[in-house]
């Protein structure tokens, strides 16, 4: 074999080799390829093998089936309210169709972009700038649906558009930041005085239930002190009284024994004057007595009394003689002498004094006191726990009080 045969082998194989690597086509997964014979459309090669016909068949494009993600740079939008703010886009689509999105348009991104940006335009143009700044959802939805209906023809869905940022200029940004401070100071004082509010009706309605407990503590105690009052002044009179019948009792039986012993001496008139001479200086002792008249005629009235209770004796001298008639003192009735050192307390009173306790332990409704929860230590007092009230100076039965034991009476006299 000659060289010339060697060469012409040589380029037999080139040439298979090359029809074969024309006429074979590898796509991958999630893309497509777009197939042209001598410039015509031919179809749209799938992912996996695929055969050409060499020398006329062409890849025109290959299309990335995939859900893509484009985030445009900002855009100046015109608010209704002649404000100028930049808008941020991304747009998440997918090419449906690979035969319209190559021969349809020439570049559906940057179609898709410019689309984004007057409808948009258009939107944000007929709202205010509080508006679009609160309207972030609405918006989204109706950028979504003017691209899906235009986009369609291109083979393209548009499965989302999302407003990534919405920048108004720099001074609305700070009239905005001081709106919002002034926002969030106004709520802050509204909380504030809220809480102070709160803070001032809680104390004084502890005030109001301490005054209340105070009040009915102080009026409890001054009925325990009126009841004490009246108790030891009832004692002190009974006291005095018996002490005055006593004393009186005691001052009869002196002027009885006196009496007695001046009859059973006989005094003559002689030893009355002389007793009356006696008397005399001691009557004109007090510091007021500057004269003092002695009657010249005393003894004629001493006389005349001699002679009006006494008898002339043998000698002639009048002496006094004893009736013969003994007559006893007056008695007193024992029952009534008894109700002197009677100590017991009228019922009615006794009465007043536990109705007026029974309102003072009644307890008062208010937030210290609950219908399930513990009470405080002076309500229970107030209400009538018997391990914390207060014990009354006296708590007296219906019908006799507790006093202190009666004094001794002396024999002869009448007993409680």
């Amino acid at each position: 074999m000659g060289t010339a045969a060697l060469i012409v082998l040589i380029v037999i194989v080139l040439f298979v080799a090359i029809v074969v690597f024309k006429a074979i086509m590898v796509v991958p997964q999630a893309q497509a390829a777009v197939i042209e014979r001598l410039g015509k459309f031919k179809t749209v090669a799938p992912p996996g093998l695929n055969f050409l016909a060499p020398f006329l068949d062409k890849v025109r494009a290959r299309i990335d089936l995939r859900e893509q993600v484009v985030s445009f740079p900002p855009q100046p939008v015109i608010t209704q309210d002649n404000l100028t703010v930049s808008i941020d886009t991304v747009v998440y689509f997918q090419v449906t169709d690979s035969r319209a999105a190559v021969y349809e348009i020439s570049n559906y991104i940057v179609g898709v972009e410019q689309l984004t940006t007057t409808t948009l335009r258009n939107l944000v143009g007929g709202m205010s700038l509080e508006e679009t700044l609160t309207s972030r959802d609405q918006i989204n939805q109706q950028l979504r649906g003017v691209l899906d209906e235009a986009t369609g023809r291109w083979g393209i869905r548009v499965a989302r558009v999302e407003l990534k940022a919405i920048d108004p200029p720099p001074s609305i940004q700070d009239s905005m930041e001081k709106q919002m401070r002034a926002d969030r100071e106004k709520r802050a004082m509204i909380l504030n005085a809220e809480g102070d509010r709160e803070s001032a009706i809680k104390k004084a309605e502890g005030q109001k239930q301490s005054q209340i407990l105070a009040a009915e503590g102080a009026k409890q105690a001054a009925i325990l002190s009126a009841e004490a009052e009246r108790q030891s002044r009832i004692l002190r009179a009974q006291g005095e009284r018996a002490a005055r019948y006593l004393q009186a009792q005691g001052q009869a039986k002196a002027i009885e024994k006196v009496f007695a012993a001046i009859k059973a001496g006989k005094p003559t008139p002689e030893v009355l004057a002389y007793q009356y001479l006696q008397t005399l200086p001691q009557m004109a002792q007090g510091d007021a007595n500057k004269v003092w008249l002695v009657p010249s005629d005393y003894g004629k009235a001493l006389e005349g009394f001699a002679r009006s209770l006494g008898t002339p004796d043998q000698d002639g001298v009048f002496r006094y003689e004893p009736s013969q008639e003994t007559t006893e003192p007056p008695r007193l009735d024992e029952d009534e002498v008894a109700s002197w050192f009677d100590t017991s307390t009228d019922p009615e009173v006794a009465e007043a004094v536990r109705a007026a306790e029974a309102v003072a332990r009644k307890e008062v409704a208010g937030p210290l006191t609950s219908p399930g929860g513990p009470m405080p230590p002076a309500a229970a007092s107030l209400k009538g726990d018997p391990s914390e009230a207060p014990k009354p100076l006296a708590e007296k039965p219906d019908n006799e009080a507790q006093q202190p034991p009666n004094p001794p009476r002396p024999p002869g006299y009448p007993q409680p």
